[in-house]
């Protein structure tokens, strides 16, 4: 697939990044400075001026369990990185004893009493930087969970957004076949007072009656297709799929956003997706871990010491107790381990090399993501232009058949025709509308709107 023109500097510089988590130490993303379009995008719904859309959205970012799950991942990934960092700072432990002895052996002997306080520290330099790069990798991977939590707001939000376009659409739908459903049913209604007058046949009465129920067939469906919407946008809000029909009984409007809000946001936006951004600093960590592997190879170095006091009674403690201390110092270097040290470089340099081709694979899967968005927004939105002309054309041709045929010039088969077209058109318009919505929906997915980068 050739690449578009406007996505090169992107890819060059996110191959530049790339190339320097490999060969150099690894450090956090800098920010992005913000933009109008990048505000924008962090809140895409506003765009499309629903305020219902917008109220499901803030409540299935808060309750949707997805989002908590992640939450707590985060939550998970930021403990550990603080464990790793406690790492490099030196340890101190405290102890107390008490110990009553009796000898078996002489009556005339007293049970001897003896009691301990003790402090013990320990500290391992970081010589060689091995917890350092533990820490680094750590924070990479906090900072990547971070990220993975914004993909998946991302991922509900356009869940959500695309729950309720179908919902709207369908609804939208419904309506356009009820009022056709009510227009041949006026129709079928004339046909029999004619076909009780002797004015037509019963053939025509029959074909009225089809293709009223026909019509009629296809209003199940729609009521299931919102049933279900409804049931889904509950359960992405975190509640029981029946918890939403009350509220979202009454139809609404289709929600259509602005024509150039989704095509002027600039392709460096891209930059921000949370899945690009999480690959990338999974790269970081993976490269901080070869570091952290390299310097177990190297020797090491710990200080340790304790100070204690000794007493007969618990009141001499603290007055009369005896004092011991001890301070030790110790290298150690491993001088062979059958390969395990090196493999275990080796291995690392493998997971890197992992998240590296992980990295560009999401880079390159963004680009196509945005393009095909691109491409289909293009289309449905041409598609929309030519349903809606053939739709204001069938409506009229609609209405010149039924005074036609009330004045004898056309035959009911024509009627019928025009009436089955208008229906076809005006649904496909609907579908299309909705069909554009959604466009934008997954182009904003795309770009990675939906979330607000740290």
């Amino acid at each position: 697939m050739t690449m578009p023109a406007r996505f090169a500097p992107l890819l060059l510089t996110l191959s530049m990044s790339l190339a320097g988590c490999a060969s150099a130490p690894p450090q956090p993303p800098m920010p992005a400075t913000a933009t109008s379009a990048d505000v924008r995008l962090t809140a895409w719904w506003q765009g499309f001026g629903d305020a219902q859309l917008a109220a499901l959205l803030r409540q299935a970012q808060q309750a949707n369990t997805d989002v908590r799950l992640a939450q707590a991942s985060l939550q998970q990934a930021r403990a550990l990185r603080d464990v790793a960092a406690a790492g490099l700072l030196p340890g101190l432990s405290g102890s107390a004893a008490a110990q009553r002895s009796d000898s078996n052996n002489s009556s005339s002997s007293s049970p001897v009493n003896s009691f301990k306080l003790g402090l013990d520290a320990s500290w391992e330099p970081d010589l060689f930087g091995g917890q350092r790069s533990a820490v680094q990798a750590q924070q990479a991977t906090a900072e990547a969970s971070a990220a993975s939590l914004g993909d998946v707001q991302v991922a509900v939000a356009a869940e959500v957004a695309l729950a309720y376009i179908s919902l709207r659409g369908n609804q939208a739908r419904l309506a356009i076949a009820e009022a056709n459903l009510a227009s041949q049913l006026e129709t079928l209604q004339i046909t029999e007072w004619r076909l009780q007058a002797g004015l037509t046949t019963s053939l025509e009465a029959e074909q009225a009656r089809a293709a009223t129920e026909q019509t009629r067939a296809q209003l199940p469906a729609l009521q299931t297709g919102i049933a279900q919407s409804r049931h889904a946008l509950a359960l992405l809000s975190g509640q029981p799929p029946a918890a939403l029909d009350a509220q979202l009984a009454a139809s609404a409007p289709l929600p259509q956003p602005g024509q150039d809000l989704a095509l002027s946001i600039p392709a460096e936006t891209l930059r921000q997706r949370p899945d690009v951004r999480a690959a990338e600093l999974r790269v970081q960590a993976a490269a901080a871990r070869v570091g952290e592997a390299e310097a177990a190879r190297l020797p090491s170095l710990r200080i340790g010491g304790n100070v204690g006091l000794s007493a007969l009674s618990l009141g001499t403690l603290t007055n009369g107790a005896s004092l011991a201390s001890a301070l030790l110092a110790s290298v150690s270097l491993p001088l062979f381990d059958g390969g395990a040290a090196r493999a275990q470089v080796r291995a690392q340099q493998a997971a890197l090399a992992q998240a590296q081709a992980a990295y560009q694979a999401t880079v390159l899967g963004a680009l196509r993501d945005v393009e095909d968005a691109l491409v289909a927004l293009r289309g449905d939105r041409e598609r929309l232009a030519r349903l809606q002309a053939a739709s204001a054309s069938a409506a009229r041709a609609a209405l010149l058949a039924r005074q036609r045929h009330g004045s004898g010039l056309v035959d009911f088969q024509t009627v019928l025709e025009t009436q089955r077209n208008q229906l076809n058109t005006e649904d496909g318009v609907a579908t299309a509308m909705a069909a554009v919505s959604a466009d934008h929906v997954r182009l904003y997915k795309a770009l990675g709107g939906g979330w607000q980068p740290s």
